[in-house]
C-alpha cells in the first residue's frame, strides 16, 4: 500500500483527516448550542444569527478565506491579538486549516442539528420542566437521547465537507507540502504539472473511500441509536 502513495501523498490524507476530525470536533459543542437556540429560543437577532451561520454557504469559499485572512492573520482585527497575548498564529498553519474547515461546514452541521431539534415534540421537554428539572438537565435527559441521531449526522456531513474543503482553506493558509497541503489541494496541485493525473486520480479516489465510509457509518450510527430510543 505504501508503494501506492509517495510522502507527498501520504502526508495530504494524514493532514486532511487530522484537520477535519479536529475541525468536527471542535465545532460540534458550539453547532448543538446554535441549532437549540434557533430551534427553540425566541430572542432580539435570531434572524442575524441565521443568516450569519448560513453566510459561508452562499459566499464564494474564497471570499470567506478572505475574510478569514482579514480577522484571524497575523494583521487581523482577532489574528493580531492572538499573536501578542497567546502566541497563536492561524493563518498559514494546519490550525488554520482547522478553522477554515469548521466555518465552512458550521452550517451544515446546525442545519441538520437544528431539524432534528425541531422534530422533537416540545411537550416532552415542557413536561419535563413542569417537574422541576432544569433547563439544562431537560436537555441532557429528554432532548440530547432524541436527538442524538440529527447530530451523527450532523458530525459526518461536517466532517465530509471538511474534506472536501478548497477555496477557504487555500486562501487563508495557502497550499504548503507537509504542513497546509490537504487532500483538495494536493489534487489540485497535481493537475497543475504535467503528468501529474495519476497523483490525481489516486487521492480523488481516496477522497470517494473517504466520503462513502463516512456516510455508511453514519447511517448505521443514526439507526443503532434510533433502535436504542425506540427499546427496539
Amino acid at each position: 500500500m505504501a508503494e501506492w502513495f509517495s510522502p507527498d501523498e501520504w502526508r495530504a490524507v494524514a493532514l486532511s483527516l487530522r484537520v477535519s476530525l479536529w475541525a468536527t470536533g471542535l465545532s460540534l459543542p458550539f453547532g448543538v448550542l446554535v441549532a437549540h437556540l434557533l430551534a427553540r429560543r425566541v430572542f432580539w437577532g435570531k434572524q442575524v444569527l441565521n443568516g450569519l451561520v448560513h453566510l459561508p454557504l452562499i459566499l464564494p469559499p474564497v471570499v470567506t478565506g478572505y475574510l478569514l485572512l482579514l480577522t484571524f492573520g497575523r494583521n487581523g482585527v482577532i489574528g493580531h491579538y492572538l499573536e501578542a497575548w497567546f502566541g497563536v498564529v492561524l493563518a498559514f498553519r494546519w490550525t488554520g486549516a482547522v478553522l477554515a474547515s469548521a466555518v465552512m461546514a458550521f452550517p451544515l452541521m446546525v442545519r441538520a442539528i437544528r431539524l432534528s431539534i425541531e422534530a422533537v415534540d416540545p411537550k416532552l421537554e415542557q413536561a419535563a420542566a413542569t417537574l422541576g428539572a432544569a433547563p439544562v438537565w431537560v436537555f441532557l435527559t429528554v432532548s440530547l437521547p432524541l436527538i442524538l441521531p440529527g447530530i451523527i449526522v450532523g458530525a459526518v456531513l461536517a466532517f465530509a465537507k471538511a474534506m472536501g474543503e478548497f477555496g477557504a482553506t487555500i486562501t487563508f493558509v495557502s497550499n504548503i507540502p507537509g504542513q497546509t497541503q490537504t487532500l483538495p489541494s494536493a489534487i489540485y496541485s497535481f493537475l497543475q504539472v504535467p503528468g501529474g493525473d495519476p497523483q490525481a486520480l489516486r487521492l480523488v479516489l481516496v477522497s470517494v473511500v473517504v466520503a462513502m465510509a463516512a456516510l455508511v457509518l453514519s447511517e448505521w450510527a443514526s439507526k443503532a441509536v434510533a433502535r436504542r430510543i425506540s427499546g427496539a
